[in-house]
């Protein structure tokens, strides 16, 4: 897997919770940063979450330290997806969404909840490594996946463990 071909991950978990609330949760741009590791939390610089409205997300990694990152909203369709491109929109670092789809009758109440991440096109923190290490690429890569999965489940985890208890 190289960072050229735009790995992705994704995670999917069904939360037996209101469509509304679950929509609710993950336009909040500090979801990530109450189970993941990475994810410090953010703010908007525009007026959001809206289509084209940008956010500063702060983030740590024991391996690189702290940064920041400024991210713009790609995909907004009310009630079913969200996401946004890391950095420059045209040619990002990486692409972050989640997708809400209904799960069974309407009247069941679950929703599955779909969270993933795109490596790329655009350079990324991971570009100065590769570039020393060309023969490890596809370690690299597959690494950080790895790292994005983690906090991805943890993420829904929490999500689910909140929307739910809250019923």
């Amino acid at each position: 897997m190289r960072y050229a071909d735009g790995p992705t991950v994704r995670v999917d978990l069904v939360v037996n919770a209101p469509e509304g609330a679950v929509w609710d949760a993950v336009i909040d741009i500090n979801l990530g940063a109450v189970a993941g590791r990475e994810y410090q939390g953010g703010h908007w610089l525009d007026d959001g979450p809206r289509l084209g409205a940008r956010f500063c997300g702060r983030n740590a990694h024991p391996a690189i330290g702290e940064w920041e990152t400024t991210s713009t909203v790609v995909r907004f369709e009310q009630g079913r997806a969200f996401a946004w491109a890391v950095g420059d929109p045209d040619d990002p670092a990486a692409t972050w969404w989640f997708e809400i789809d209904p799960v069974g009758t309407a009247d069941s109440g679950a929703v599955r909840v779909t969270h993933g991440a795109r490596l790329g096109p655009g350079p990324s923190g991971l570009t100065p490594a590769i570039l020393a290490m060309p023969d490890k690429e596809e370690r690299i890569v597959a690494r950080r996946l790895g790292e994005w999965e983690q906090n991805m489940t943890a993420t829904l985890a929490s999500l689910r463990a909140r929307l739910e208890h809250t019923r």
